[in-house]
């Protein structure tokens, strides 16, 4: 890993801004959705990849100087992938002076065994995850799950679940588990990825590859990561704009009746009228000229 005292001065400017604007962003989205609290204790699941060892950096960072205390501990699950190199994250983890667990299980051959060659393996893979990390949150007591997905993969869920899915929702950044046992977070929530990358190559994390997911190709989401790297491209800012449209839903203008009661919606006559009194003949005006322009208006 890389000290920035030893980096060129342009560079070390660089990583110096790309590390204030993770920290701005980071928290950022812990005030907005209370994601930490004072006395949590917070489990940072470390993969090995670009996006959990910038979580679990960033975090150390704002503990440093948080107004509240908060403990933090890594911890990997161990899914004994062929050639998986044990030895890289809990020496991460000593360098960087975090208390550090490495869970062992065999999921690697459950899910070569369950998902056909040429099929996507995240699913069964990741449900198998979610349960070994829960259960170990709930033995140590752990107060918050903090997971590595930033800003990209919520709006790549987003389109994933409305192409594919036929739902409108994305990855929530703070949900209680369906147990009720665990509160996870995703510290990253407003982290653009390109970010992400940069400061991870320029930190030179000891980046571990997914050789069961993470290479396999074509794969739906890697089609919709492109379609929003193009439209960044193309349409500057429209990226943005989806990420405060996740944040700023209308229920009135969608077409859910569970989220809103469009049955108690309904035309309501103005007070002070009788609706066995015709206010036509009333108020002077010809019945015939009236009921024609209603007529007149429906066609329309």
């Amino acid at each position: 890993m890389t000290d920035s005292a030893q980096l060129p001065k342009s560079r070390k400017t660089e990583l110096s801004r790309l590390e204030k604007n993770l920290r701005h962003e980071v928290g950022r989205a812990i005030a907005d959705f209370s994601m930490i609290e004072d006395g949590d204790k917070v489990m940072c699941c470390l993969s090995g990849g670009k996006d959990s060892y910038t979580m679990l950096d960033i975090l150390l960072v704002l503990q440093r100087h948080a107004p509240i205390r908060f403990e933090l501990i890594a911890v990997n699950l161990d899914q004994k992938q062929p050639g998986f190199p044990e030895h890289v994250l809990p020496d991460y983890a000593r360098s960087v002076g975090v208390e550090f667990h490495a869970i062992e299980r065999d999921t690697y051959s459950i899910v070569k065994e369950k998902v056909p060659d040429g099929k996507t393996t995240c699913g069964l893979c990741s449900r198998l995850r979610r349960g070994i990390l829960y259960d170990f949150a709930v033995d140590h007591g752990v107060t918050k799950i903090a997971l590595g997905h930033h800003r990209d993969d919520i709006l790549e869920t987003l389109f994933l679940n409305m192409f594919h899915g036929g739902s409108l929702k994305a990855m929530p950044p703070k949900l209680k588990s369906d147990d009720g046992r665990n509160v996870v977070i995703r510290p990253l929530a407003y982290c653009r990825e390109r970010d992400i990358e940069r400061y991870a190559e320029m930190r030179q994390f000891p980046i571990i590859p997914c050789n069961l997911c993470g290479s396999q190709e074509n794969l739906q989401r890697q089609s919709v990561k492109t379609m929003l790297r193009t439209w960044e491209q193309q349409f500057p800012g429209r990226i943005e704009s989806l990420t405060r449209a996740v944040g700023n839903v209308a229920p009135s203008h969608l077409m859910d009746p569970r989220l809103y009661d469009f049955s108690s919606l309904s035309e309501r006559k103005p007070s002070g009228v009788n609706s066995d009194t015709n206010s036509d003949i009333n108020s002077g005006v010809n019945t015939a000229d009236t009921t024609f322009g209603r007529l007149d208006v429906i066609n329309i």
